[in-house]
């Protein structure tokens, strides 16, 4: 067989093709149906392997292997391919979490801007205590006990300066009391 296999390798002779199927087909799928194959799925590995070796004859090195063992490695490489394939989940495309974001409209991303920029513009004329302080819990996502421990002054004090740097933001924003209220 190993002689047969090298002389389809060089004259793709149909003739020895045949012989070569006759003999190794049934056997590959009786190996794969050992290999825990159901008889559909072994008789179509054993067809593909075949058509393989049909292929790919050119790539038998009778040095390196029997013509049985090359075979046999590529029918067992089929099946791990098609174990492989058949573990693979199915991608559902309605799950929420392949479903991309909705784009947000221009006109919201327009709004969403000039906010940020006016957001930035109010922490920007904040005392430089309150900034600070504005800086290290939203930006940086420092807890206010961290933050009364990094500058050293009590938590309290980091609350208080949270909360008139907030109202003095919403009033930028129009969206709470002006700096005026803040004092009572």
């Amino acid at each position: 067989m190993t002689r047969l296999l090298a002389a389809l390798a060089e004259t793709h002779d149909q003739a020895d093709f045949i012989r070569l199927f006759e003999y190794y087909a049934p056997r590959i799928k009786t190996y794969l149906r050992r290999l825990g194959a159901d008889d559909a799925t072994a008789e179509e590995l054993a067809q593909e392997a075949m058509l393989t070796v049909w292929r790919k004859a050119g790539f038998f090195d009778p040095a390196k292997a029997s013509a049985g063992t090359w075979i046999f490695a590529i029918a067992r490489n089929l099946r791990i391919d098609r174990l492989r394939r058949e573990r693979r989940p199915e991608l559902d495309p309605d799950d929420p979490a392949l479903v991309p974001d909705p784009e947000t409209p221009p006109d919201d991303a327009l709004a969403a801007g000039q906010r940020e920029r006016t957001i930035r513009a109010a922490v920007a004329t904040l005392p430089p205590e309150q900034a600070e302080v504005i800086a290290l819990s939203f930006y940086e996502d420092t807890p206010h006990s961290e933050i009364s421990t990094r500058l050293g002054i009590p938590l309290g004090t980091v609350k208080s300066r949270l909360r008139l740097a907030m109202n003095r933001i919403r009033a930028a924003l129009g969206d709470g009391p002006t700096p005026m209220e803040d004092l009572r």
